[in-house]
């Protein structure tokens, strides 16, 4: 399975090498008032795809506030009631279902 997920690896890297070698022609990018910008394609798209992941972090980062303030709250709700916190190095028989697995 360790050979097969290199492999997997390689092949996509080879792909994306591949893309650039066939993507260096110049392109120009249109600005605001006028302006314009020469680059090779593949920075282009490079560029582009990292603005996309920039914002989409930022999008998500108050929604991780969020969850992680009330992952605290619950925790500490669960310490004034006197719960033991749970342990996940306690192995689960057939009787005590599983947490449900997701997002």
């Amino acid at each position: 399975m360790k050979y097969l997920l290199w492999l997997l690896k390689a092949v996509i890297f080879f792909t994306l090498f591949a893309f650039a070698l066939n993507n260096q022609r110049d392109v120009v990018v249109h600005l605001f008032f006028g302006t314009q910008w020469q680059a090779p394609l593949v920075l282009v798209v490079l560029l582009a795809f990292s603005a996309g992941v920039i914002v989409g972090i930022i999008g998500m980062v108050p929604r991780w506030w969020k969850h992680r303030k009330a992952a605290q709250r619950a925790a500490a709700a669960q310490a004034v009631a006197g719960d033991p916190p749970p342990s996940t190095n306690v192995p689960a028989d057939e009787t005590t279902p599983l947490p449900p697995h997701g997002i």
